[in-house]
């Protein structure tokens, strides 16, 4: 089982659509911690994603990969702007609310995310 490279919880795995692995270095799927929020590649993603493992209220199918991808990125959003732009926007076409995913995260108090959720909130509102 895939872990977390930081904090070494099992990851929440998901297969990830051909067009977006370029932001797994290629790899068919991604790792989200439930914990820190980090994402990692991972080479044996499940056919159907395990988010349940973060929350209920997490988003699922591609619109929850999306998100994901996005929550990857942003403890360094300097570097990460346009991606997490295009993919917060993808999620939302993907029919994934990321505002209220953010919102949930933050009350969710058995999380220790990698980045302030509530300053990435009011920026990641910025782009949408």
């Amino acid at each position: 089982m895939a872990t977390c490279s930081v904090c070494d919880e099992p990851l929440a795995r998901a297969r990830v659509p051909t067009d977006l692995r370029e932001y797994v270095d290629g790899a068919p799927g991604v790792g989200l911690c439930p914990v820190c929020l980090r994402t990692d590649p991972v080479a044996d993603p499940p056919d159907a994603d395990e988010f349940d493992a973060v929350g209920e209220y997490f988003p699922r199918g591609d619109g929850g990969v999306v998100v994901a991808l996005a929550l990857g990125m942003l403890d360094s959003l300097a570097l990460n702007r346009p991606a997490v732009q295009s993919l917060v926007e993808r999620a939302e076409r993907e029919g994934a609310d990321v505002l209220l995913t953010l919102d949930r995260l933050a009350e969710d108090g058995s999380l220790d995310p990698h980045f302030d959720v509530e300053r990435r909130r009011a920026q990641v509102e910025g782009f949408l």
